[in-house]
This record gives C-alpha cells, structure tokens and sequence, in this order.
C-alpha cells in the first residue's frame, strides 16, 4: 500500500531556494503520494518557488512582519495544522516535517503516537540531534543534494521530456532510495509517474513498460530485470559499478569536487560529518590515515590551507566547513 504523506515546509529551515525546495518534494515522492503540503514564512521575494509550489498544489503560510516573535507564531501555526491534518484526515498515515527546530520534537511524538509515520529533512548546520532522534527518519539536505548532483536526471515538469538516459538515472535513484534490494514494475512505474505525470513507455517507442526496461537494462547496465510467474522484479546492477580510488595523489581535487558539488546545490557550509559521510558514500575505502593524517580535522586543516574551504565553529563551538 502505498504511503500516504502531508508535508509542512519551514521555508526557511530549507533556504527558501526552488532547487532545495524541488530536492525534498522529489525524496517524498519516491516515498509515497503527497496529499497535502504546507510552506511557512512565504513571502514576495520567494517568487521563484510560485511555480513548483502551484504545480504540487502546495498552500502557503505568508510571513506577516508583527512585533519581535514572528518566527514562533509560523512555528506554532505549524503544528496547530499537522496536529489538524491528523485528527480529521484518515487518508493521510506519513508526515514530513522540513525544519530541524526541537520545538517540534512534541510534535512529532504525538504524531507517532496516533500511529504516523514521521520523515524529518533538515540542512544538517540547523537539525537538532534531539529532533533527529525523535523521527522515524531523517534526511539531510546536503546528502540529498550531493547525490543527486551525482546522477541529475530530470525530474519535475513537463517542459524538458525524458530521454532513455534521463529514465536510467531516474531509475537508477528511485531504487537507490528504495528499502528493499528490488521493486516490482508496478511499483517502479507508479514511482515514476508521481515524479514525472507525463511518462508513458509508448513515447519511447515501446509497447509495455516491461519492454522499456529490458532496452535501459541492455543499453546501460545500471538496472536488473528479472521474471518470476509473470512478475517483473527491477534491481540495481551494484556488481558492475568501477572502483573509485581516493589516494594521495587525488584527495584534494576529490574533496574540492565534492565541495563545489554542496556549493551548486546552494549550500554555503556543511558539517564536517556531511562532508565526510559523502565521500564515504562515494569512496567506500577512504581512511584518512590512509592519507597520512590521524584524524579528519587534520585532513581539513590542510584542505583550508590549499584553499579549498575555510574553517570556522558555530556558536555551540562545532567546527563547520566553509566553502569558498
């Protein structure tokens, strides 16, 4: 059964930025239907949000400037229309909260409580470890950006239609985000069709969604298709991915790549847990002591003095990494 979600959107806790913004709605989709969505503290100058927000059919909570307290009258609003969403919408069993405030951390335990599912998504400078604690699951921004400037295939909106390695990529991120090893068809192509609504295999030039999968199968080697009793199960080819080195040679150009990956996705700094759980991800044997350096402040150290990022600590004394 598919999940079913309401989304609530701290504009500013996202950076009120339509690529950010497109980078959430998108994780949910892959999740499950969005029946209702939220964004709080909207105003004028968020005028590039207005046609993401009208093509996903998503309400906004202006920003009326009153006295010294603005913030917590959008917060507390916030919580006043999930806790309604709640109680008198019966459809609705998954909830995304975009904020990583532990003011809704309440919030949240009541929504588990009557038996909701909670997906939290937060830039990772902001999140509280308490809220991120209390959801069911939580995302950070900054690896849903990274990976998907790793893969880019072309998400929302009619108006650029998908080419056969768009739908590689597609598929590709749709099972990487999966819980399970593999999807059957029927559920990759209505992934799909919450993403992109104006997909349809007969554009590709084939008769059945089957037939589409066997061509992305034999053309790119991203995907596995299989057949058992007439059920066509999709699965990520993980054995034909190359090993990606990092070595001495090339980690400051690789964590500069990487940089300016977060960089293009909006982001200004990052922790540097982020920054390193990224190249983990893309280099499953990375060790800085392999490198030479005992620990990764150490490693970042010697980053700041190539000029390739700058380091500062937060107001908690927690050290984050600026890019330049």
């Amino acid at each position: 059964m598919n999940s079913r979600y309401a989304i609530f959107v701290d504009l500013e806790n996202c950076g009120a930025k339509a690529e950010m913004l497109k980078l959430i709605i998108e994780r949910v989709k892959i999740r499950g239907d969005i029946l209702l969505g939220k964004v709080y503290g909207y105003t004028d100058r968020y005028g590039s949000l207005k046609e993401l927000l009208l093509s996903n059919t998503f309400n906004v909570v202006p920003s009326l400037r009153h006295g010294h307290h603005q913030k917590n009258n959008l917060d507390i609003q916030l919580v006043i229309d999930a806790l309604d969403v709640a109680y008198t919408n019966e459809l609705i069993d998954c909830f995304c909260i975009v904020s990583g405030d532990s003011d809704y951390t309440p919030l949240v335990g009541r929504l588990k409580a009557m038996g909701k599912f909670v997906l939290g998504i937060s830039r990772s400078e902001v999140a509280s470890s308490i809220f991120i604690n209390a959801c069911n699951e939580f995302l950070f921004l900054e690896n849903v950006s990274s990976k998907q400037k790793q893969q880019e295939p072309k998400f929302g909106g009619a108006e650029e239609p998908l080419n056969d390695a768009d739908l590689a990529k597609l598929i590709e991120t749709i099972l990487d985000e999966a819980e399970e090893d593999e999807l059957y068809a029927s559920e990759l192509k209505s992934t799909i069709l919450r993403l992109r609504p104006d997909f349809n295999e007969k554009v590709f030039g084939f008769a059945s969604f089957g037939k589409l999968l066997s061509h992305v199968e034999q053309k790119f080697g991203v995907i596995r298709v299989t057949n058992d009793n007439y059920n066509v199960h999709i699965s990520l080819r993980g054995d034909d991915v190359a090993h990606k080195e990092i070595n001495k040679d090339n980690y400051v150009d690789v964590f500069a790549a990487q940089l300016k990956a977060f960089k293009e996705s909006g982001f200004d700094r990052v922790n540097p847990s982020i920054l390193k759980g990224a190249i983990q991800t893309e280099y499953p044997d990375y060790s800085e002591r392999a490198l030479g350096y005992k620990r990764f402040s150490d490693l970042l150290k010697t980053l700041e003095k190539r000029g390739v990022c700058r380091l500062d600590m937060d107001a908690q004394r927690s050290m984050l990494v600026y890019i330049l």
